[in-house]
């Protein structure tokens, strides 16, 4: 079997695979801070099951990464597929026996499977060449948009299908979905021998790659970009039904911002390809910021939703261009390392503006999360434009 052989097939699997871990964090986001208000001691701490999972998310990236390199992808990734079944059960449980600990327990468990299947988008660029790397990550995150309405459609129909538990089917669906992506990932192809025959000594020292200019740009650009869309998304179904919004509005709204998220992944190769890494994640966080602006202009479903959709599709151009960006700034020694190093900055990120989100939105509002927005973007679109105008420079020279 052919490298390209091999890059194609994985591009399937990876993309089937991502619909269905995808749906996870759509469930947990989209339920946990509703369910977190039921069994939470504190409206303070209502976001809490959401941050947990962020958390988990962030703390899986390395012991991930580890498995993969001394066991290969596919062994790891069924390996993350059955942590997302007893992620899904223990949730369940917990919201059954009406324990927070214990549901939160389940949402930190659910984040360590995502931990796993946030590198699907790495693992498509192992056997493909480097000009298709941009495209090949992309169809992967096209596997998220069907995740996009996967997710909201687990938690319609089966939120309440445990007769006097509401709220637990869902979970128990999600449980079942890290079930199906077994088969689908043991037709995973690793491209080349796992990693167990590298010694740790191969590649730079990692301080070294995260001390280049180019990886502390990429890295910075992803986690503003997914640390931000986090920061909002984690309040806004509770936002909206604060604001008298319904519940299954709410998860609607979550299921149109994950579309979002998802649906440009068509074209955001192509448009990388056309005008180049940096200026398309610009371009994300310019978006994300014209979210805020939107939410800032109004309370109605409407500015909820747009506001949401608007944060997707800024993210999609801000994180597929990070991560395009990143797959440039190592060898394929370093990969393992490199690659679980930035994750764990990112979700680490996403984890820590999870949790403030939550507590901001209790004691400041909704107003107050759309507001921080704007200095953050600024902080890293700048360096991102001359960066990107060096390159132009460069190109025509």
């Amino acid at each position: 079997m052919t490298a390209d052989t091999v890059a194609q097939r994985n591009v399937v699997v990876l993309t089937a695979a991502q619909a269905l871990a995808g749906a996870s964090p759509v469930i947990v986001i989209s339920l946990g801070g509703v369910v977190g208000q039921i069994l939470a001691p504190s409206p303070a701490v209502a976001t809490l099951p959401v941050s947990v999972f962020q958390l988990g998310l962030a703390l899986g990236t390395i012991p991930a990464a580890y498995l993969m390199r001394r066991i290969g992808r596919r062994d790891s990734y069924l390996i993350g597929a059955t942590i997302g079944i007893i992620a899904g059960l223990t949730a369940a449980l917990g919201v059954t026996a009406g324990t927070f600990v214990l549901f939160c327990l389940g949402t930190f468990i659910a984040g360590f499977y995502n931990a796993f299947a946030q590198s699907y988008r790495f693992a498509v660029t192992d056997a493909a060449t480097a000009r298709y790397h941009a495209r090949a990550i992309s169809w992967v995150m096209v596997g998220g948009m069907i995740a996009a309405v996967i997710g909201p459609q687990v938690v319609i129909w089966t939120r309440d299908s445990i007769s006097g538990v509401p709220f637990a089917g869902a979970f128990v669906g999600q449980a079942a979905l890290a079930l199906l992506a077994l088969p689908v990932l043991a037709n995973f192809r690793n491209s080349r021998p796992a990693d167990t025959t590298r010694t740790a000594g191969n590649g730079r020292p990692l301080i070294e790659i995260l001390m280049t200019p180019r990886f502390m740009l990429a890295a910075t650009t992803g986690l503003v970009a997914y640390g931000l869309m986090s920061f909002v998304m984690t309040a806004a179904p509770i936002a909206m039904v604060t604001c008298g919004h319904t519940v299954g509005q709410a998860a609607l709204g979550i299921q149109w911002h994950v579309l979002a998220m998802f649906g440009p992944s068509f074209v955001t190769g192509a448009l990388i390809a056309r005008f180049g890494k940096e200026r398309i994640a610009a371009t994300g966080l310019v978006l994300i910021a014209i979210s805020a602006a939107t939410a800032l202009s109004g309370l109605a479903l409407a500015n909820f939703w747009f506001s949401l959709m608007l944060l997707g599709v800024g993210w999609n151009f801000g994180f597929i261009g990070a991560t395009a960006m990143v797959a440039e700034c190592h060898t394929p020694e370093e990969r393992s390392k490199a690659q679980g190093a930035n994750d764990f900055m990112v979700f680490g990120t996403v984890a820590a503006a999870s949790f403030f989100s939550g507590t901001l939105l209790n004691w400041s509002g909704w107003a107050t999360i759309n507001w921080l927005v704007f200095p953050v973007v600024a902080l890293v679109l700048v360096p991102l434009l001359w960066q990107a105008a060096r390159q132009n420079a460069a190109v025509a020279q």
